[in-house]
């Protein structure tokens, strides 16, 4: 759910999980997929529905790439500091 209500959790959103894997590309430009998925699984409680989401978000919003021959995501984004 990119749009939170009242009874969204903060921590449970597809912003935040966003927000993880982005800060996680940005310290180390490439991740394969399963250590990416297994390092929110273990971050964030119940990503498991909220990780394909947040991994199309931002590739749509141009940040990430997916290498299919090394089954890898790339952040290609700028390098400005994410907060």
């Amino acid at each position: 759910m990119l749009r939170p209500t009242k009874h969204s959790h903060p921590d449970r959103t597809v912003i935040n999980v966003a927000l993880f894997v982005l800060q996680r590309l940005k310290k180390q430009r490439v991740d394969e997929y399963d250590k990416l998925r297994g390092s929110v699984n273990k971050a964030i409680l119940g990503s498991d529905t909220l990780f394909l989401p947040a991994l199309n978000f931002l590739y749509l919003l141009g940040l990430i790439e997916y290498r299919p021959k090394t089954d890898a995501i790339e952040y290609v984004g700028p390098n400005n500091e994410v907060i």
